[in-house]
């Protein structure tokens, strides 16, 4: 990180790819392929991020933990460039009901212990269950 005192801002937006495009991002995590699903679970299936078993069974996911330092670490790449502004990161899955808001919670939080203000966005949270 650079020496300026104050870091840029960060938004991050959640979003699912079933939905509609994703939204502009400097750095975008696509979910969808890599990591477990929380959906085919019938007892997760109609919760959400804003439910703890969810955010507790993509935080276990092998991987995810990695994904959040090393999206973080990104964000400080963008954030010491030459150009201010804030930071914009999208984390997208298939429904942006499970994953995508779960990580976006979880990167939210690693980014607010490095004093970065967050702002986070969930486009999809509150859409339909996705029928697959």
């Amino acid at each position: 990180m650079s020496d300026r005192t104050a870091l840029p801002a960060v938004e991050i937006t959640s979003f699912g790819y079933l939905h509609a495009e994703p939204p502009p991002a400097h750095l975008t995590l696509d979910l969808r392929h890599h990591f477990r699903d929380p959906h085919v679970s019938p007892q997760l299936r109609y919760m959400t991020a804003h439910d703890e078993p969810v955010r507790r069974a993509v935080a276990t996911t092998a991987g995810i933990g990695a994904l959040v330092e090393s999206a973080a670490r990104a964000v400080g790449a963008f954030a010491s460039g030459p150009s201010a502004g804030t930071v914009l990161v999208a984390t997208g899955c298939a429904g942006g009901r499970h994953r995508a808001p779960a990580v976006a919670m979880a990167l939210a939080d690693r980014l607010g212990r490095d004093g970065y203000s967050v702002i986070v966005r969930h486009r999809d949270i509150d859409a339909p269950v996705v029928r697959r």
